[in-house]
């Protein structure tokens, strides 16, 4: 069973005395997993863990039972597609392709065959042929995600996929998604919007500086989320007389003046209140 999940026990990366990650212990099945939380709450790093691209202070990771310390066999069943841009110069997006394809030593013939596959996949043949630096935002998303599914692995993994898509693309791309999850592939998707993910994910793990605060189906994250207190900073000019009126409320649980007297803390029973 392991040999299908990806598992993180008690996983903590630092980077010096910065916090990545704290404590993670993780057992994501197949279909589609979306990372939400915002920027900074550790999405990224987790990617990059199960990815290969760094290595965890602590703790193990296994992607369908291979250690992400053991590259070669990792590269075969995982495709990574960056949040950000790293193209080599000059490359046309056939050519961006087919260069990550080679160097995972496969067959000019099969490179070829794989690379136009991957291409057609995400709508891209027409532009294969011009350069990657004349692409715009929402087609160098698609070349990004062309290069990570052209061997057929079985994890792919996606920092902000949906960025500078445009609404067709962007449906067309999560449709792609579900067919993925559904062939019973793992499919990691990273987001800061909680609603957006709705449309798109079988489970959904929940990050907040460096924890995960939730995990499961979306419904039920969203559950375990309105549960919890919330707090809420307010800034103003008289925080000693709103907390007064504030805390004559049933929901507000502590309201506590900052020390620089410009605004004031406030904690609610729940996320609803």
């Amino acid at each position: 069973m392991s040999e299908r999940l990806i598992t993180f026990s008690d996983v903590s990366r630092f980077y010096g005395e910065v916090l990545g990650v704290n404590r993670v212990k993780l057992a994501i099945p197949p279909g589609i997993t979306s990372l939400v939380g915002p920027n900074g709450s550790g999405k990224t790093t987790l990617m990059n863990l199960m990815s290969g691209l760094i290595r965890p202070t602590r703790g193990e990771i296994r992607v369908l039972g291979v250690s992400p310390e053991n590259p070669e066999a990792l590269c075969r069943v995982l495709g990574y597609c960056a949040q950000f841009d790293a193209f080599p110069k000059g490359l046309t997006g056939y050519q961006f392709v087919h260069a990550f394809l080679r160097m995972r030593a496969i067959s000019e013939e099969e490179c070829r065959r794989r690379s136009w596959a991957a291409l057609q996949t995400v709508n891209m043949t027409d532009a294969a042929h011009r350069s990657v630096g004349a692409y715009s935002k929402g087609m160098r998303q698609r070349i990004k995600l062309a290069q990570a599914i052209a061997h057929d692995p079985q994890v792919i993994v996606l920092d902000e996929p949906l960025n500078g898509l445009d609404p067709m693309a962007r449906a067309e791309t999560i449709e792609l998604f579900r067919a993925w999850g559904a062939q019973g592939r793992h499919v990691i998707v990273s987001s800061h919007i909680l609603h957006e993910v709705d449309r798109i994910s079988d489970q959904v793990i929940l990050l907040s500086q460096g924890y995960v605060v939730a995990e499961g189906q979306i419904q039920g994250v969203r559950s375990e989320v309105k549960e919890q207190p919330m707090q809420i900073e307010v800034r103003c000019d008289q925080p000693g007389l709103l907390a007064a009126r504030l805390f004559q409320q049933d929901h507000i649980v502590e309201a506590k003046v900052n020390k620089d007297t410009k605004g004031l803390l406030l904690r609610t029973k729940d996320s609803d209140s």
